[in-house]
């Protein structure tokens, strides 16, 4: 695999910004918009279990409906396409076949096997299962921000939404999902104002 330039890398972190309002002419390619959600895919999760859903909203009339549940954000009306990160629900409690079929997948031998179903019990009964789903979820978000950034399309996490109207529109299961985020992408409409961030020394500290 050939080396990618760290500095390349770094343009790409500051090209990036919530962008607040996309320019509604211009449209992502069907293949870019395949490679964003890839990376998504191919991101990494607790154990490996993959708790997230991408929803892909192209459609003009549903992206209209979609506004008012996320406080009117432009966002939402004016970028090229819009992914619902959903969190799957009700899959990740101890014992369940779903979470045995997913260590499964790896054939690792009997003791590892059981080693990380012990291991994940004792996660689960100490966390809230469908919040730790939507973490997972932000994840994938910020991969597919990055990889969108890297070839020059921008995006806005938009984490301001009403999660039970959203589902209402999208004619989403609330037994099966949670709305963990909202990302539009697209091309910015205005120019990118400046890049603000706390310094290196006040964020990092060494021991």
């Amino acid at each position: 695999m050939n080396q990618i330039d760290k500095e390349d890398i770094l343009k790409a972190f500051h090209f990036r910004h919530a962008c607040k309002e996309f320019d509604k002419s211009k449209k992502i390619s069907e293949e870019d918009l395949q490679y964003i959600l890839e990376t998504g895919r191919l991101s990494p999760s607790s154990f490996g279990l993959e708790q997230w859903k991408f929803l892909v909203v192209q459609k003009p009339e549903l992206k209209e409906k979609l506004q008012p549940a996320c406080f009117d954000q432009k966002q939402i009306t004016t970028c090229s396409d819009l992914v619902v990160i959903l969190a799957k629900k009700g899959l990740y409690e101890p014992g369940s076949a779903h979470v045995a079929s997913m260590f499964k997948r790896w054939n690792y031998p009997e003791e590892i096997y059981n080693m990380l179903i012990d291991f994940h019990a004792g996660l689960a009964a100490n966390y809230d299962l469908t919040q730790w789903a939507v973490e997972q979820c932000h994840i994938a978000a910020a991969n597919m921000m990055t990889a969108a950034a890297l070839i020059g399309i921008d995006s806005c996490p938009i984490g301001g939404f009403l999660p039970d109207k959203v589902k209402e529109v999208l004619d989403i299961d609330s037994e099966k999902f949670q709305v963990g985020l909202i990302v539009p992408f697209g091309y910015r409409l205005n120019p990118q104002p400046p890049k603000t961030r706390l310094p290196f020394d006040e964020l990092v500290e060494f021991r």
